[in-house]
């Protein structure tokens, strides 16, 4: 009598694969999700690791810097449209905010904002995972989320600004703000990328940022509180 072995049973094995071969947003690091957000080909990072951009105030700490801080900062193309994605390393100390990864931020979002303001469209994106504002740089962390806070607000008036809580941690302390003041804001559901990608390709930078065609977008009952 022959067994057939459970894993070599068709839908077993297909699902198997799947399983293998799938994209989760919440396995990947910050710069494979914003590289598997954007159009292939179209990845450019902003002040990368090789720019050696790090927070001088963690080594008086005893503890070691990354070279972009903790946050990847990317142009490219989203389903043919300029856009923008900031993603936070939730892996490098919590995802926390420090005085350069909240600046890079909040640069890249005024970046966008001058765009629009020269008649430029650009569709900027939010990936956090945080924990909020390091311990380490309190005072100095806070002072430029606020900076975040403020650019989003400015930035709202030309287009959509789309926040995606990306990972396990979560989005808390002063970043949960930031959150807060996105257009949308889409939590995780163990999505894979090629879901969020349908959904952001449809964006039109031209709606108006609290318009119908977004809410068809993110239905209701799909957003943060």
């Amino acid at each position: 009598m022959t067994h057939t072995m459970h894993s070599d049973h068709p839908i077993t094995r297909e699902r198997r694969e799947r399983f293998l071969t799938r994209q989760s947003v919440i396995e990947m690091r910050a710069r494979e999700r914003a590289r598997a957000l954007l159009d292939p080909g179209t990845f450019r990072e902003m002040l990368g690791p090789f720019d050696r951009l790090e927070s001088p105030w963690l080594p008086l700490q005893g503890i070691v810097p990354q070279s972009e801080d903790g946050v990847i900062v990317a142009r490219g193309q989203l389903a043919g449209k300029p856009a923008v994605v900031m993603a936070i390393e939730g892996a490098f100390q919590g995802g926390g905010m420090g005085e350069v990864s909240a600046s890079k931020i909040a640069a890249a979002l005024a970046l966008a904002r001058r765009d629009w303001e020269s008649g430029q469209a650009i569709v900027p994106v939010l990936l956090l995972e945080t924990g909020g504002v390091r311990l380490q740089e309190a005072n100095l962390g806070e002072a430029v989320v606020a900076e975040i806070h403020a650019e989003i607000i400015a930035l709202r008036r030309h287009v959509p600004v789309i926040g995606v809580i990306t990972g396990m941690i979560g989005c808390f302390g002063g970043m949960s703000i930031t959150a807060g003041l996105c257009s949308y804001l889409r939590r995780h559901r163990s999505e894979m990328v090629e879901e969020y990608r349908r959904r952001l390709g449809t964006i039109d930078p031209a709606a108006p940022p609290d318009g119908p065609a977004l809410r068809r977008i993110w239905p209701r009952e799909e957003e943060m509180p």
